[in-house]
């Protein structure tokens, strides 16, 4: 009995040894993650980026070794999840999975409850989406060359629906409205799926929406499309052109999603959490998903520096383009 107990204070010493050369954080990274991590997706469950966040919270899961909760908390076109984020303990345990919307905010919003520069430290960037441009089933053009000249001529009688200000669909269509020099009546909705039922219903004319949310009505022959804002053509829709190749030079409209940890987190745990982004962008079950609908994974950008690099260029880029257009959020 002597004997083991010996062997026990000596293993034991040693693991506080090794405890204190690490120090105290390193150490708790080191044990990191020992319960869930919750994911904030700040739009409604069912949308665009809920459907990117829960492939991507399985696929993350496996290599993180711990279950990876989707939570969704919606509302002021992304802000008010984002500023949870914001608040929430710097542990690691609580994650914001949020795309273009995080750059666009600080325009769009004169008065934010969280600073968007230094309130966060970036994980990495997730997937690229690309957006389509699609209408009611009876609108009049059958591609994309009436359709242009159609909502040219006709812009003063046409309504548009968008997701919301701040949504991916209501920047998409700033930018359409600018390159043509047209205005439409745009109605915001409170989230994608009601924007998309109208639209399937014929209230409304037509939108601009990522393909992750277009692709299965595009397929079913419920809407008509008529073109993608990437500046190539999309694999899983091969028949749609590019708005670019259709006379539009350089549209080109790119819904990114990053991730996010609240400012504080360890250097540890963020290259922890980095590297479980990694491995799931590079399963092969979300690849496969993300392919289907349409959407680019970026996994040679799953890095901080790469995501917070397009931050910063693609807040310089919308601001102009949101004060050229004077639209505000609040």
């Amino acid at each position: 009995m002597g004997i083991h107990k010996a062997v026990s204070v000596v293993v034991g010493g040693a693991a506080l040894a090794g405890a204190a050369v690490l120090g105290p954080s390193q150490a708790v990274a080191q044990a990191y993650p020992t319960r869930p991590v919750t994911m904030i997706v700040p739009f409604a469950a069912g949308g665009p980026t809920d459907v990117v966040a829960r492939s991507l919270a399985e696929a993350m899961r496996k290599s993180l070794g711990q279950t990876v909760v989707v939570e969704n908390v919606g509302g002021a076109g992304g802000t008010i999840g984002t500023a949870r984020v914001a608040r929430a303990p710097n542990d690691g345990y609580t994650v914001l999975l949020m795309h273009i919307g995080f750059s666009t905010a600080p325009a769009l919003y004169r008065k934010l409850s969280y600073d968007q520069a230094n309130d966060f430290l970036p994980i990495g960037l997730t997937v690229d989406v690309p957006m389509t441009m699609i209408a009611r089933e009876n609108f009049p053009a059958n591609n994309i060359k009436d359709f242009l000249s159609y909502v040219k001529t006709n812009a003063d009688k046409l309504s548009m629906a968008n997701a919301g200000i701040g949504s991916a669909s209501h920047l998409c269509g700033l930018m359409f409205m600018s390159t043509i020099g047209a205005e439409f009546q745009t109605i915001p909705y409170k989230g994608t799926a009601p924007a998309m039922n109208d639209l399937l219903g014929k209230q409304v004319d037509f939108m601009c929406d990522q393909t992750t949310n277009t692709t299965g009505q595009i397929k079913a022959g419920k809407v008509k499309a008529y073109a993608v804002t990437s500046m190539e053509r999309v694999p899983s829709l091969p028949d749609l052109p590019t708005l670019n190749e259709s006379g539009l030079k350089n549209f080109s409209v790119g819904i990114w999603h990053g991730m996010w940890a609240p400012k504080g987190t360890s250097p540890e745990i963020i290259a922890k959490l980095q590297s479980s982004l990694k491995a799931g962008l590079d399963d092969p079950a979300f690849k496969q998903r993300m392919a289907e609908l349409g959407a680019i994974v970026l996994g040679d950008k799953a890095t901080p520096a790469a995501l917070d690099q397009l931050v910063k260029s693609e807040t310089a880029k919308w601001g102009a383009v949101i004060k050229k257009a004077g639209i505000y959020a609040d």
